[in-house]
């Protein structure tokens, strides 16, 4: 279940014939993959009352001071340009932020033709800050509308949609805030999960310290042969000092990424409690199964012994899933091939 959003995320891609507009011709298709661009249209709207949406039909932009609201932006009834729908700045708090207002879920290349943008019916979606919401290539444009399709009529619930966050994230906050990113990672550098071990002569300790032997010293041998300086591990809470030439060489990998992975870089990190694990499946060096078991594996061995908790562990573990697969997914579908 921990997996279904991702699955079914890729697997829409394939099969859902919504997400993709008409080609008309060999060579429209050489220089624009998506020619049929959605008109914009009067809102439909049952009820406004029972929504949290706030339509505009004057074509100008309505300010309101709660920041719940979400506007659309009417054309003029001779304009052939589509609408627009802005995220509210709760979505990136995970509140249900209204009922479902749309019907049908498309991309487009963006009318500037840098990048791809989602189309909820004839409205272009644009983030919390009112920013055209352009993705930098079609296959993870695609993937996020399949999180908007698969919305309930009920309620748009933005949890459900990890990677709508992320380019939120990647498109707005990164751009404006890369500096502090970066400095909040490397200060916890040296508390990273794979140079804390625990105590050899224990032997409360010892299967623990043996599985950290077998599984954690090859990603410290990698760490080694990619950026030449061997890591220290230490037995304590509060890690250690690395040395300087380590430090310097994962910052300057750190200040060489793109906004989406950065952005991708601190989610894992965050969820992993680990800078090197999530640089580790950045450059390919981990799989998201490898780094869910060495991020788990002091607690999975406690599990084997004590036993699990439910609704404590395995929430745990499904959530801790959710976050490391959706942040590696993103990485992936936002790299031009």
């Amino acid at each position: 279940m921990a997996n279904s959003l991702i699955i079914k995320t890729l697997n829409s891609i394939k099969r859902n014939p919504k997400f993709f507009t008409t080609f008309s011709s060999q060579s429209q298709i050489q220089t624009r993959l998506f020619t049929s661009i959605a008109t914009a249209q009067e809102p439909q709207s049952e009820d406004p009352s029972s929504s949290a949406f706030t339509f505009s039909s004057d074509g100008k932009t309505h300010k309101n001071d709660n920041n719940s609201s979400i506007y659309v932006k009417a054309p003029s009834s001779n304009s052939q340009t589509s609408s627009s729908v802005t995220m509210p700045m709760s979505f990136m708090t995970g509140s249900i932020v209204g009922k479902r207002f749309y019907n049908e879920v498309k991309v487009r290349e963006s009318e500037d033709g840098v990048g791809w943008s989602v189309m909820l019916d004839y409205r272009t979606l644009k983030t919390p800050s009112k920013r055209p919401l352009k993705l930098p290539t079609l296959p993870l444009a695609k993937a996020v509308a399949a999180e908007w399709e698969y919305q309930e009529t009920d309620g748009i619930r933005p949890f459900s949609m990890p990677l709508m966050k992320l380019a939120c994230t990647a498109l707005e906050r990164v751009p404006l805030t890369r500096p502090k990113v970066i400095e909040h990672l490397m200060k916890k550098f040296n508390q990273d999960l794979v140079f804390c071990r625990v105590p050899e002569d224990d032997i409360l300790t010892r299967g623990i310290h043996e599985r950290q032997v077998e599984k954690i010293d090859p990603l410290l041998d990698w760490v080694e042969s990619e950026f030449g300086f061997k890591p220290v591990v230490y037995s304590s809470f509060y890690g250690g000092k690395q040395e300087d030439g380590l430090i310097k060489a994962i910052e300057n990998v750190l200040k060489k990424t793109d906004d989406c992975e950065l952005a991708a870089i601190d989610a894992m990190a965050s969820a992993a409690h680990s800078l090197i694990i999530a640089i580790g499946i950045c450059r390919g060096k981990l799989q998201i199964e490898d780094a869910i078991e060495l991020i788990r594996l002091e607690e999975d061995l406690q599990v084997d012994k004590w036993g699990l908790v439910e609704g404590g562990h395995d929430l745990d573990i499904a959530d801790l899933k959710v976050q490391i697969s959706s942040a590696a997914v993103f990485l992936g579908l936002s790299r031009r091939i």
